[in-house]
């Protein structure tokens, strides 16, 4: 996915990782048919078969929002995972012919499901197109009503979050480095492309541990309400992404333990 008109570095940087995603979400699935040949469209989704997903093999797919021109598909990209997301209204359409490789969504993510790791590159996935599309609508809307959806910078020793404050966004770091401290004690770090933020917007309740920036930090912010709405539509991925926030704690809750046991 490509943003159209100028877009700050940390978009390119994000957009060239998402680019990767959908070879390695697919890798070692078979496609259920043959390639499919569009000549022109001008709205893709009716077009296509809603229990089908597709990579795009050949040509560039335009993206309007609301009926404006916001980004473009190409080679490489994955086309219909927008159904059941709460997402503003996108309209596909091509002026050029089109080659796209079918594939079962069914079995995509029976696939996606059955390997951890492929879980946490569709997360990264899902919310990274998210925070992009909304952060690109933010830079075109009037400034009083941009949304929060967006990419913050925070200078080493900013607090990214604090502990006691009311759990209202999710957060993924794009680039640096952070770590949480609990009561002012260190419980952890923060790496690259992690997800963090989510267990206060699951339990609804305010944020437990404070997150210093160790270094200079791009972080993805990503409002609960978005964030809720795509978990609600993949509860297989939100179930994993529970799970591995659990395993930490607990992992966390075990170093603390040995901490304070005497010598």
């Amino acid at each position: 996915m490509y943003l159209l008109g100028e877009q700050p570095a940390y978009a390119d940087q994000l957009i060239s990782r998402l680019q990767s995603i959908p070879a390695k979400l697919l890798d070692g699935l078979s496609p259920c048919g043959e390639p499919l040949q569009i000549e022109r469209s001008e709205n893709l989704a009716a077009d296509l078969p809603s229990n089908q997903l597709f990579i795009i093999d050949n040509g560039l797919l335009h993206a309007l929002v609301d009926e404006r021109p916001l980004f473009y598909l190409q080679e490489g990209d994955l086309v219909g995972l927008r159904q059941g997301i709460d997402l503003p209204t996108c309209r596909y359409t091509s002026d050029e012919p089109l080659t796209l490789i079918p594939y079962s969504r069914s079995d995509v993510f029976k696939h996606i499901y059955a390997d951890e790791p492929r879980q946490e590159l569709f997360i990264q996935y899902l919310v990274g197109h998210t925070a992009l599309l909304s952060d690109a609508l933010a830079r075109i809307k009037q400034p009083e009503i941009r949304p929060s959806t967006g990419f913050k910078h925070f200078a080493k020793g900013d607090a990214l979050i604090n502990q006691g404050d009311e759990a209202d966004h999710v957060f993924i770091i794009i680039d640096g480095h952070a770590e949480a401290f609990v009561d002012g004690v260190k419980v952890g770090d923060v790496q690259k492309d992690e997800i963090f933020g989510a267990m206060a917007v699951f339990t609804h309740e305010k944020r437990s541990a404070t997150v210093l920036a160790s270094q200079p930090c791009t972080v993805m912010v990503i409002p609960k309400d978005q964030f809720l709405s795509l978990m609600e539509s993949n509860p297989r991925i939100a179930h994993s992404l529970v799970e591995s926030m659990a395993r930490r704690i607990d992992l966390l809750n075990k170093e603390i333990t040995g901490l304070r046991q005497p010598s």
